[in-house]
Parts: C-alpha cells; structure tokens; sequence
C-alpha cells in the first residue's frame, strides 16, 4: 500500500531495493557501453601492428555486456510492472468521488511517473555515465576537446531554460482537455468529439512546435561542437588512426549523451504537472 503523495519520491521510497539493482546493473552496463569506442580504438592500432589483445579484451566485454543488459531488461519488467500496479490501485482508491473521465484519465497519467523511471531515469544514467568517461577521454588527448563539450553542454541546458515555463503551460492545457475525453464519449455527440479531438492536436501541435524549435537550436550547437573537435583532433602532432577514430566517437557520444539532459528535464516537466493534478481533489 502506498501512503503519501503520490509522486516519484514516494515511489522510489517504497521500491528503494529493486530500484537500487535496476539501476545499478544500468551504470554496470553503461560503463562497459561506454568503453566500447575506445578499446575499438586501441585495437586497431594494435591489430595493424600484428597484435590481437586488445580485440580479444573487447570480445570479451561485449559478452558480458551483452548478458548484464539481458539480466537488466528481464528483471525491469517485472519490478516495474509490479509499481504501476500498486499505483493504479492506490490512485484509483482515492479518487472514487471523481467523474470516470477524471479517474481514467488521471490512472494513465499516473503510469508515466514509473514510466519515467523505467525509461527516462536509466537514460539518463547512461548520458551522464557516457558524459564523464567522454570528457575523461577527450581531455586525456587534449584539454581544448573537452573545454568544447562542456561549453556546448552548459549552452544547451541554459537553451532548456528558456522552453521551460511554455512546455509546462502546454502540457497542462493538453492533460485538462485529456480528462474531458471519456466525459464527452459518453455524451455521444460528434461536434463534441470533433471539437475535443481538434483542442488535443492543437496543444499537441504547439507542443511539438516548441519541441521542434528547441533541437533544432540544440542541434545547430552540436554542428559547431563535432566540426570543432574534428579540426583539433587532425591537428594533434603524430595522431594514428585509432586515436583520431576515439576522439571522433567519443565526440559523437557526448553528444547523444548530451543531448538526453535536455530531454530529462522535458520529462520531468510533464511529470510535474502530472503530480500536482493525481494528487488534486479538483476536476477541469
């Protein structure tokens, strides 16, 4: 039984030990994902020398790699399963006063909170995992390849911050006409449902719009960001092509990584919203 306000803490309270596993076999797996690029690097050069060591060392991490995301994937469906069940109940036990539209509206909205911790939550452990080795890396071969990756980091978030107040705006105005829905099927009548559908595509559309406009900008950065260390890592005296290969994958990583922060914050933007309005005794 879960007691309290229903919100992400709660649930990581009440799931604290089989959060503490997924998650742990998450960064176990993403530090072997993360090293990947640069033992590929390294046995490049060390096969056009004649040697096979370091590919027989990367053989070996890919497999265990491969069974720890197994592992991981099998054992998340089942736990997290489990939480969406307990939440469902448990929301829908405390809302019983409300209008069915209300209740089932709100019972799938409550699923994304541990949606988000079962999809959002290990991206982002991935991205910050991937972050730190590729800045540790990148500024292993160079101080000025790392100073770039953080510099369009720092950028991009302060980009998020200007979307912020819009796509909190938008994703209440999308969940108000969202609880509306069962409301007005039940109604039958087909100008309603007209009207209803037109409102969700329209906040869904502007939604988008912002969305579109934010990656677009963010993408611009990482445009600048990949030419840059591109530029520097050729210009590095007596480079082999493994290293150059490493500092490009690396670059290319941090900024799939990167790119997972702003995407988070998006998220639990949303979940805010949703929080606030499961926990309500109002109806729109």
């Amino acid at each position: 039984m879960l007691t309290g306000t229903l919100n992400l803490k709660l649930l990581l309270t009440q799931y604290s030990q089989g959060v503490a596993v997924t998650w742990g076999l998450v960064l176990l797996e993403n530090i072997m994902l993360a090293l990947i690029p640069l033992l590929i690097g390294f046995s490049i050069d060390n096969l056009l020398e004649g040697v096979a060591d370091q590919l027989i060392l990367l053989a070996i991490i890919m497999v265990l790699l491969t069974g720890v995301a197994v592992l991981r994937r099998v054992y998340d469906t089942r736990m997290y399963g489990a939480m969406k069940v307990a939440l469902g109940l448990e929301l829908d036990q405390r809302n019983l006063y409300l209008n069915v539209s209300t209740r089932s509206a709100r019972l799938d909205m409550s699923r994304e909170l541990v949606s988000f911790l079962e999809d959002d939550v290990p991206e982002l452990i991935t991205g910050v995992t991937q972050i730190i080795i590729s800045l540790a890396i990148l500024s292993s071969f160079g101080l000025g390849l790392a100073m770039n990756a953080a510099g369009m980091t720092l950028t991009m978030l302060l980009l998020y911050t200007f979307f912020h107040r819009s796509f909190l705006r938008l994703n209440q105005a999308l969940n108000n006409q969202t609880e509306r829905q069962v409301a007005l099927l039940t109604r039958g009548f087909h100008t309603s449902l007209n009207r209803h559908l037109s409102l969700l595509l329209r906040w869904e559309v502007k939604l988008s719009d912002r969305e579109a406009i934010l990656y677009g900008l963010i993408f611009l950065l990482v445009t600048g960001f990949i030419v840059s260390n591109l530029w520097l890592a050729t210009a590095i005296p007596d480079i082999s092509a493994g290293t150059i290969f490493t500092i490009i994958t690396y670059s290319w990583e941090f900024v799939q990584a990167a790119l997972v922060l702003p995407m988070t914050l998006q998220g639990l933007t949303r979940l805010h919203e949703i929080t606030e309005r499961i926990n309500s005794k109002k109806v729109v």
